[in-house]
């Protein structure tokens, strides 16, 4: 082993301190003792995680003048690369005490240059156990891979499969040039010129996890680029591989087995499209539609849109009628691009298109209209050797809780419509429900009842959403949802009653009822963490400490267990008693988080003003983020800003492989969404 250091590259070390004088000493005894060094100075903490990131360092060597800093520094550490060691550098010969300490923090031990031989000794040691970690690792790793890879080749003969190493193609089998109508050798090509642009960033984060071994099995979709200037939609299964005894990351497209079923399948879902768009017809569309509102929603909230394109008689007159059908095509690809699988679209007729979206809240739904008005006016679409822009309106109907009936939301949403087209188009109009009043009161009269009824009774229940980690380990942390059962036992979603209880002042008393109920699994199962929402009510509610210190005692669970989140909103409209509560729950030892975080105005000054463990980036941020570079650097942004602050990120409502591997490149630490898991579980039934 110490023949093998000897002969290897430069060691690539981390030297955290104020001075250069420690680098250059460090540097000095270990290239005489044989062992070639490249150590980076990193004079100052807040640089240290960029260094983490970018230099993947062997060892860590921290000069830190007080236990304090080194806290610190290894906090850090534990959050963007927990492999590496760290040597605490003490200026002067150090004793039993001074080295106890440093291990009690988690440094692996402490040296000083008084001692050369020591210093070498420690260093030559810790360089070995991490090797051979490394190693043992990636041999396991190795051959996981190599059994599992060899057996998909042999299922998947006719597969088409490239190999890729450091971003250029080394290997393509004859398959992957028949699929991409290629001919030639593809050998030294860079793989993203395969591929649109727009697919560029989900396929470097897909390639990176790949090759540290962090993507499991998942689909990545994207749009291949053809010998003939078209493009294909194509899902891609990525897999670690070797090359000339070189890993690599193995991209595969399977090959399509087709059965009767689904020919029949297809062929009616042909029948029932738009030949132009692909989008189902108008009585095709209404049936899915009824079909869909028959049954509850899983989560969140529906809601009807009404799409038009802006003054297309002019695009008519510009491109030709004829022509004008190709505008409408490349406008229904962007408007599919927008949406989730399982979402329904259809032509409604003319240039107006019909949308049932199924997102989280109602500023998702908005946040939706505004990037499709955005990304279709910023469009440019080639027709005719012609440049062409289209506007397009966007109506929106929330469709409200229970048994809806589609006509009257299709016609707010189309009311909607024509009111963004009298002002002049390009933009989103949500339905006004003034004239609703009195059917809420109605409502809420009904459901106030239920609400106070299943309070008294016991009758809600918890249900969990897994938050899973892009870095490694099952963090065992979970979102908890609240559920409410009406008397017959059967599931109420939090969509069909929330609003009621948040207009007649019961969400105190919702929110009571979930910590309670939390503080119990928690003693129970022992979770890692358990993400507890708080109402804007019980952040004002003054009384809230002194009856959680109650239940702290009555449950016997572990505060640290436990962490309380509130919107980004709610945090920056009541900042004052956020901040209070953030303190006074992080001095109980219990987290904190805000959620629905980066679309607020001053997202930066929270980060600085309020205690914070985690922020989970706005769902409604996410949505687009896999085909929108400008949304990814903000979101990029917003993670460096929170990681220099030792504040961890989480992803909200991550519905695809795209998404995630996105999020993984912009350094996003965990997700939650359906792409995880739906939150439909059932924890535990809280007894008190």
């Amino acid at each position: 082993m110490e023949t093998a250091l000897s002969e290897q590259s430069p060691v690539p070390l981390i030297v955290l301190s104020p001075a250069r004088d420690p680098v250059e000493a460090i540097n000095s005894i270990l290239r005489r003792a044989g062992h070639p060094t490249h150590c980076t100075w990193i004079p100052a903490l807040r640089d240290l995680a960029d260094a983490l990131t970018q230099i993947n360092p062997e060892l860590l060597i921290c000069a830190s003048g007080s236990n304090d800093e080194l806290q610190t520094t290894i906090q850090l550490r534990n959050q963007i690369a927990p492999t590496v060691p760290v040597i605490v550098l003490a200026a002067h010969i150090v004793d039993e005490a001074r080295i106890g300490a440093a291990l009690a923090l988690g440094a692996r031990d402490v040296v000083s240059l008084a001692n050369s031989e020591r210093l070498q000794a420690v260093m030559q040691r810790e360089l070995r156990a991490v090797r051979l970690e490394r190693a043992f690792n990636s041999t396991l790793k190795s051959a996981h891979e190599a059994r599992r890879q060899l057996e998909a080749v042999l299922r998947r003969s006719n597969d088409a499969i490239v190999q890729v190493q450091e971003g250029i193609v080394v290997d393509a089998n004859p398959a992957w040039l028949e699929l991409f109508g290629l001919e030639g050798d593809l050998v030294g090509q860079p793989v993203m010129d395969l591929f649109e642009e727009s697919t560029h960033a989900a396929l470097r984060g897909a390639l990176a996890a790949c090759l540290q071994g962090r993507w499991s099995d998942h689909t990545l979709k994207a749009n291949a680029l053809l010998a003939d200037g078209t493009s294909l939609p194509v899902e891609i299964v990525l897999a670690l591989g070797e090359h000339d005894g070189e890993p690599c990351v193995r991209l595969v497209v399977p090959s399509k087995q087709r059965d009767e079923r689904k020919l029949a399948e297809e062929l009616a879902h042909v029948v029932g499209s738009d030949a132009t768009t692909g989008f189902l017809h108008r009585r095709e569309l209404i049936q899915a539609l009824t079909a869909r509102l028959a049954s509850p929603a899983a989560g969140g909230m529906r809601c009807i849109a009404v799409v038009k394109l802006d003054k297309f008689a002019g695009v008519e007159r510009n491109v030709g009628l004829l022509a004008s059908e190709e505008v409408i095509a490349e406008f229904a690809k962007l408007v599919k691009a927008t949406l989730y699988p399982k979402e329904i679209v259809g032509r409604f007729g003319g240039v107006r298109f019909l949308v049932l979206l199924e997102r989280g809240n109602e500023h998702d739904v908005e946040t939706w209209g505004q990037q499709l008005t955005a990304r279709v006016h910023k469009q440019i679409m080639r027709v005719k050797d012609k440049a062409v822009t289209v506007t397009c309106t966007v109506g929106l109907s929330v469709v409200p809780p229970g048994q809806a009936t589609l006509e009257p939301i299709i016609a707010d949403a189309l009311d909607s419509c024509r009111k963004g087209s009298a002002r002049g188009g390009n933009q989103t109009v949500r339905a006004d429900r003034a004239d609703a009043d009195t059917r809420v009161q109605s409502y809420d009269k009904v459901w106030v009842k239920h609400i106070k009824a299943a309070l008294m009774e016991n009758r809600f229940r918890l249900v969990q959403q897994p938050v899973a980690s892009l870095q490694g380990e099952d963090p065992h942390m979970f979102d908890v949802l609240v559920r409410m059962l009406d008397p017959q036992g059967k599931e109420v979603l939090p969509s069909e009653f929330m609003a009621a209880a948040e207009r007649n002042d019961l969400l105190k008393n919702i929110d009571r009822w979930v910590v309670g109920a939390s503080l119990s699994f928690a003693a129970q199962r022992k979770p890692g963490c358990l993400f507890v929402r708080l109402s804007k009510e019980t952040v004002k509610d003054a009384t809230f400490l002194d009856w959680l210190d109650n239940h702290i005692r009555s449950s016997r669970a572990e505060p640290r267990r436990l962490c309380f989140q509130v919107t980004e909103e709610i945090a920056a409209s009541y900042l004052t008693q956020v901040k209070h509560l953030a303190g006074a729950l992080r001095q109980r030892g219990f987290r904190f988080a805000l959620e629905a975080f980066g679309s607020g105005r001053d997202s930066e000054g929270l980060l600085e003003g309020v205690q914070l463990d985690f922020v989970k980036i706005d769902g409604a941020l996410i949505q687009g983020l896999a085909g929108d570079p400008q949304l990814q650097q903000r979101v990029r942004a917003l993670v460096e800003r929170a990681t220099k602050r030792l504040i961890q990120t989480i992803g909200e409502r991550v519905e695809n492989a795209n998404t995630m591997a996105v999020l993984w490149q912009v350094g996003v630490q965990y997700i939650q969404g359906y792409f995880v898991n739906e939150p439909e579980q059932v924890v535990l039934r809280a007894e008190r």
